[in-house]
């Protein structure tokens, strides 16, 4: 059969489902959000367009327990509650900390459109998934079994989560791809470590530190930089994975889908087949297959393909002299070597796909499933798009996907009681951290609040709390005139994330 007419049918017969769902008299009084699911091998049939279109009905749908949502038999982490005795049913079938805690992606991430960031009040507690019910409300908390600590002993706030404030998740499908290139980089140069031999671990210009391979083979990470635990860990004569994890502050997830599996348990109770089993009830609440592989894909490229941030610079010259000047003062000072201005995406890296070769085990991977390939660049998608030059994109994120502290130390407020790279319930995990992922700074003006926790409501805020290993650059922004402050402060609100209604007194430029 042609191609054409096979995909014609093919939809022909995916919307006449449709329609009779809408129409079984066994649907009337049904609360959904989503009535009819893609069925696996869907996503390979429908075009680019409308597997997007399908991924952000899924972004945006408020989940109900007539579909799944909510679950009342396992945590956040996926694991079987510690007393399945006190099931998270009403009215323990929502809380901020420990979720469920939001009905939709869309719910927080919103600002300045579907897919961005979110507001203070959308801040999620990194880590209270741990627990089975975990409140604000004292007695909740320390009468809850499943609320103790690692130690067995009685929770406190303090050590209960990390509050993160909502990231934006425009240009994400680049990053991505950046991040899986430089694994790749570092990976080869990790292989081709000899025994008894150092090796400078570099790509796209950034410095990693290097990787010692000892005498008897065996690895030695303490002078690698910037790279996420999990990724340092050795066994033998086998190398780290030093995969870059770019889609958590703290470096701990490594793809848009794991993202989205980890989001979809633990903000709506909703169970993706893949991670938990075709046909398996995982959580107890009756219903299977909450989210099909094909949904999975069809949420995660919505994500990927969301348009790039730009800069947009106003036509009034004094403001667009000033924006130009603070560009200039911000590389001056020494905050470009962190806050990367742009960085290459070579040999056709702009071609994404799925799934991403280096997910972990309960997310999608090579071998189970066709790869699906998407053009990013492509004119297709919703822009702005960022487009080759030659071999070539240049992707202007402003970033090293590198870990950095730039805390005072241990006392200092921006440090979060728990690591959550480190094992739970170790001395190291209640150690705290204060590493997080060189903020990307396309699109940060239209993103409030800032700070890797939400508390700071200007830029000038957030950047006046670097410390540590960003000293030097936060003493020379102390040294400057009011005037070259004022315009750093001017450049970085022209780093924007723009709906698609642009304001005509705005002119896009690159922010390269």
């Amino acid at each position: 059969m042609n191609r054409n007419i096979f995909i014609s049918l093919s939809l022909c017969v995916f919307a006449c489902c449709g329609m009779l769902t809408a129409l079984d008299s066994s649907q009337i009084g049904r609360e959904v959000a989503i009535p009819v699911h893609l069925q696996d091998g869907e996503e390979y049939v429908l075009s680019t367009r409308e597997l997007i279109e399908f991924g952000k009905k899924l972004f945006t749908a408020r989940w109900t327990s007539q579909e799944g949502a909510g679950r009342p038999l396992t945590k956040g982490t996926d694991n079987p509650l510690s007393d399945p005795l006190a099931p998270l049913v009403f009215p323990r079938n929502f809380n901020r900390i420990s979720g469920p805690d939001t009905n939709s992606c869309a719910g927080c991430h919103n600002l300045p459109d579907i897919g961005g960031g979110g507001d203070i009040v959308s801040n999620v507690f990194v880590l209270g998934q741990r627990f089975d019910f975990a409140t604000f409300n004292q007695t909740d908390t320390l009468n809850t079994k499943g609320a103790l600590d690692e130690r067995g002993l009685p929770v406190s706030l303090q050590s209960i989560a990390n509050s993160r404030k909502t990231i934006g998740m425009f240009g994400s499908g680049f990053i991505e791809m950046l991040a899986r290139q430089i694994t790749a980089d570092l990976q080869a140069i990790a292989a081709a470590t000899v025994p008894g031999t150092a090796r400078a671990l570099t790509s796209k210009g950034i410095s990693f530190g290097q990787i010692v391979r000892r005498l008897d083979g065996t690895w030695d990470t303490s002078l690698v930089q910037g790279i996420s635990a999990p990724s340092l860990v050795t066994s033998g004569q086998a190398p780290p994975s030093l995969i870059i994890r770019p889609f958590n502050q703290a470096g701990n997830v490594i793809s848009l889908r794991q993202f989205t599996n980890n989001a979809f348990n633990q903000h709506h109770g909703i169970q993706p087949e893949e991670r938990f089993g075709i046909g398996v009830d995982a959580d107890g609440d009756s219903f299977v297959n909450e989210l099909t592989r094909a949904d999975v894909t069809a949420v995660t490229l919505f994500q990927a393909t969301l348009p790039v941030p730009i800069q947009v610079i106003p036509k009034d010259v004094d403001v667009a002299n000033a924006i130009s000047n603070g560009r200039r003062v911000f590389l001056d000072i020494g905050c470009g070597r962190c806050h990367i201005p742009q960085l290459p995406l070579q040999r056709k890296g702009w071609i994404y796909t799925e799934p991403n070769p280096y997910n972990p085990a309960g997310n999608l991977q090579p071998g189970n499933a066709p790869v699906l390939a998407v053009d990013l660049t492509s004119d297709e998608l919703p822009g702005p798009r960022l487009k080759p030059t030659g071999d070539v994109v240049w992707v202007p994120a402003f970033t090293d996907f590198k870990l950095h502290d730039i805390t005072s130390g241990s006392d200092d407020p921006n440090r979060e009681p728990l690591d959550m790279n480190q094992p739970a319930g170790s001395q190291a995990f209640f150690l705290g951290n204060g590493k997080f992922i060189t903020r990307r700074l396309w699109g940060i003006a239209n993103q409030h609040p800032f700070g890797h926790h939400g508390m700071y409501t200007t830029m000038r805020e957030a950047v006046l709390a670097h410390h540590g290993e960003a000293e030097k650059p936060y003493t020379a922004f102390q040294n400057l005139s009011k005037y070259d402050q004022d315009c750093v402060i001017e450049f970085l609100k022209s780093l924007r994330i723009v709906p698609d209604k642009r304001p005509q007194h705005f002119a896009a430029e690159p922010s390269t």
